[in-house]
């Protein structure tokens, strides 16, 4: 089963340049893991035969927003955090809005294990959102990964907006300390990597060089001086079923490329 994770920074601005159906029909994903759709489905023409397709879209419009598309039809779909997780690590508000009314995960039950994607909180430039991030947030959704996980086995996907460890960016000296990659938002990463989640990638590839997302500026992405954000974190006992990881920078459409893992089921 091939399963991708896109970032797509708005699903409509892909479509109007006739990328996302090519990238459909050259990649042939089983299942599509999308973030920052920022539009609800009423307002998208997307006719995908043989799948089925979930959104779970932001109250403001045009904003942030996930979606599974999938040929297996899901057990259930759950949008959101549960509410007991988000009353116990109190997800709430701030200045910018209310995560909670964002669209940032969707949970996709299937016979062998769940698929989640979650588009995380930007930091910001000023980092004032990082209390958010570090206190609430990352705690949460690790406490709600766990908590699927007792279940059955939990691969997750999307853009965690941080890079793990110095290799996962071009340039990481300069941006110490930067939204991205404080120390705050690489704790929250280390922690799903304590809790036993692991980093498909790093299963495969080693180093440097392997970005997912690149700046507008300064031909980033001709030159290859990005960032890792994208990911796919698997529970442990999913380790010897995962075939392959892989970031597919040649897909364009987006600020962010497509990242997959190949499982077997």
């Amino acid at each position: 089963m091939k399963i991708y994770s896109w970032n797509v920074n708005g699903i409509r601005a892909v479509l109007k340049k006739e990328l996302f159906l090519s990238f459909i029909d050259q990649e042939k994903p089983d299942i599509l893991c999308l973030q920052e759709t920022k539009a609800k489905q009423e307002q998208v023409e997307l006719e995908l035969p043989g799948y089925h397709q979930f959104w779970y879209s932001a109250v403001k419009p045009g904003y942030s927003g996930t979606a599974i598309f999938s040929k297996v039809e899901p057990l259930q779909v759950i949008n959101g955090l549960p509410q007991d997780i988000i009353d116990t690590y109190e997800v709430s508000g701030d200045v910018y809005g209310d995560p909670n009314d964002e669209g940032r995960v969707m949970a996709a039950e299937f016979e062998k294990f769940w698929v989640v994607t979650v588009y995380t909180p930007n930091a910001k430039d000023d980092l004032s959102r990082i209390p958010l991030r570090h206190k609430h947030w990352d705690p949460a959704f690790l406490a709600y990964c766990k908590q699927l996980e007792q279940s059955k086995p939990v691969l997750f996907c999307g853009d965690l907006n941080v890079a793990h460890t110095e290799d996962d960016l071009a340039n990481p000296k300069p941006n110490r300390g930067k939204k991205g990659f404080t120390e705050e938002e690489r704790s929250g990463f280390q922690a799903f990597v304590d809790a036993g989640f692991i980093d498909t990638l790093r299963l495969f590839r080693q180093g440097n060089g392997h970005y997912t997302w690149w700046s507008h500026f300064a031909k980033a992405r001709e030159r290859n001086v990005g960032w890792r954000i994208d990911y796919f974190l698997a529970s442990a006992s999913l380790k010897d079923k995962i075939k392959s990881a892989d970031i597919h920078a040649q897909v364009f459409g987006s600020d962010h490329c497509p990242v997959s893992v190949t499982v077997d089921v």
